[in-house]
């Protein structure tokens, strides 16, 4: 039931919220953006139409264009939770987003969070 509350939020709400903690941070929108597109294959100019639209939180990652294969790396506690260990695909994909938008908001190179191997 938690889930389908998550997955009913609008994309946009929670895209301005990861936005907002990345630059509370010091880092930037366009790395905030690098990161959401590497993992989704959305470009930086979709995603802020995208944010500006109806789109669902669940929707955005259910029609992602190319969801990075190598995001299954993607590992670690996000907000007390192993995302590894996320039982509902969308959800962990959700997760993992979370993730890697902790490890930008706490300096790590854009290089490695964006596990191109």
């Amino acid at each position: 039931m938690e889930n389908e509350k998550v997955f009913a939020m609008r994309f946009g709400d929670v895209y301005r919220a990861l936005i907002n903690k990345t630059l509370r941070k010091g880092r930037t929108r366009e790395e905030a953006d690098a990161v959401i597109a590497w993992m989704t294959g959305y470009t930086p100019e979709r995603l802020s139409s995208l944010a500006d639209s109806d789109l669902t939180y669940g929707d955005f990652f259910r029609h992602a264009p190319r969801l990075h294969p190598n995001r299954e790396k993607i590992a670690g506690v996000v907000c007390g939770v192993r995302v590894e260990a996320v039982a509902d695909p969308l959800m962990r994909e959700i997760r993992r987003l979370d993730k890697l938008i902790d490890e930008l908001a706490k300096g790590k190179p854009l290089e490695k969070i964006c596990r191109a191997t």
